[in-house]
């Protein structure tokens, strides 16, 4: 009989799973877990649904339940050779120890530093959720879906709060000049762009709070949740973000019950480890085109489990965070910074016809629009002071609304 392979994601990873019936019971399945991969089956919760690994208490785990049922077939709720089960479990796993050197042999300093690299999962993030801006998040999926068609990839840098208690809000995506293919994303970053967005962000009483990016129709044939490529890009943004609550966010199609595509956001946090590995220099970052792309290549030897090993699953590095959404106080209406076309003062004009009915501070409550009139204005004084007006709705200063008319009306 042909063997079958299941995939197993727990809070240690992807790990695979030999079966060779496969009209296995659940409870046939957690006797194998447990021998193979040494979860006791009184330990165990197993579910089809990512969330499981979201569970925080007793109470959480109960509300999985399609796989509750230890007499069923796990051919009959779909799980077939590839599939994907989530297992979570309570306690430590009892693993083989490691292997002690000989009496007499020395270690080298390379060695122990090795050894206090220890690659585990993390178990909770700083983040305690993430909660996207609808029209922010829709102007972002609209534009991939619709005129990328996620055939190239696409990124942008997401702004907000972050509450004392680890909540962080996305209120706007500024999308860096870039360019995209299948596999790859180049953010072609420009400091002054940059110092205005950075500019409008403390006027509007924002931050940089994370990266966001998609993966592309091709990318999700990959057996992987990011690639090698992608972990080196979001832990060099996040160490560069400086903020510990710093959340990387994914965009991509999942087909659906129907055989139809639907637009599905995932987030996660690089853990602790991801970051200091990558701040004191172990990433290889030459990545060849041969590597295998679930597994990140370091440059010397860390303990992942109980081996030492060159290379981690990427899964390791990653950290999963609760998303939410919300409506915040700015549109997403006008055309966005470094797409297809370029956006001109006729915009500003076309946008101003559409919102006449508004306040004015309503009609200019758009980080893109603001984007736009900043390269005109002083970075230092002009730029927070308007976005000042925005984030308090207030009356815009009549110097500015002359010069916005007169910008809009010169198109």
């Amino acid at each position: 009989m042909t063997k079958m392979m299941i995939r197993i994601r727990s809070r240690d990873g992807l790990e695979r799973l030999s079966i060779d019936n496969p009209h296995l019971t659940i409870v046939q399945l957690k006797t194998l877990i447990e021998s193979q991969l040494r979860v006791p089956i009184a330990n165990q919760t197993l579910s089809t649904n990512q969330n499981l690994l979201l569970a925080k208490t007793v109470d959480d785990l109960a509300r999985f339940t399609d796989m509750a049922n230890p007499h069923a077939p796990i051919s009959g709720i779909g799980i077939g050779h590839g599939s994907m089960i989530y297992l979570s479990y309570e306690g430590e796993r009892t693993v083989a120890g490691p292997n002690f050197n000989p009496a007499g042999s020395k270690m080298t300093m390379d060695d122990l530093i090795a050894k206090q690299m220890r690659v585990t999962r993390q178990e909770n993030p700083h983040c305690e959720l993430v909660s996207f801006d609808r029209d922010a998040a829709n102007a972002f999926q609209h534009y991939v879906n619709d005129s990328l068609a996620f055939a190239v990839k696409r990124g942008g840098i997401m702004y907000g709060t972050v509450s004392p208690e680890g909540k962080v809000e996305v209120d706007f995506i500024y999308e860096p000049p870039q360019h995209g293919t299948e596999e790859n994303l180049v953010l072609l970053r420009d400091p002054d762009e940059e110092r205005l967005v950075e500019a409008i962000a403390m006027g509007l009483g924002l931050r940089k709070v994370g990266f966001i990016f998609t993966q592309t129709i091709g990318q999700n044939k990959k057996d992987y949740t990011l690639s090698n490529a992608e972990i080196l890009q979001a832990a060099e943004l996040h160490a560069e973000g400086d903020l510990k609550e710093w959340v990387t966010a994914v965009v991509k199609l999942e087909v659906n019950e129907e055989g139809g595509a639907d637009v599905h956001f995932e987030a996660f946090q690089m853990s602790d480890m991801c970051i200091r590995l990558f701040k004191e220099g172990w990433f290889e970052s030459e990545v060849g085109a041969d590597a295998d792309p679930k597994l990140s290549r370091m440059k010397k030897d860390v303990v992942v489990g109980v081996k030492d090993a060159k290379e981690v699953d990427n899964d390791f590095f990653l950290v999963l965070v609760k998303i939410f959404d919300h409506q915040g106080p700015l549109s997403a209406t006008f055309p966005i910074e470094n797409r297809n076309a370029p956006v001109t003062m006729r915009a500003l004009k076309n946008h101003r016809d559409r919102a006449r009915s508004l306040p004015f501070v309503k009609q200019i409550s758009d980080f893109h629009l603001l984007l736009l009139l900043a390269r005109f204005l002083d970075v230092n004084t002009d730029v927070p002071a308007l976005a000042a007006c925005v984030q308090t709705q207030s009356a815009v200063p009549e110097g500015y609304r002359l010069l916005i008319d007169s910008m809009a009306s010169a198109s």
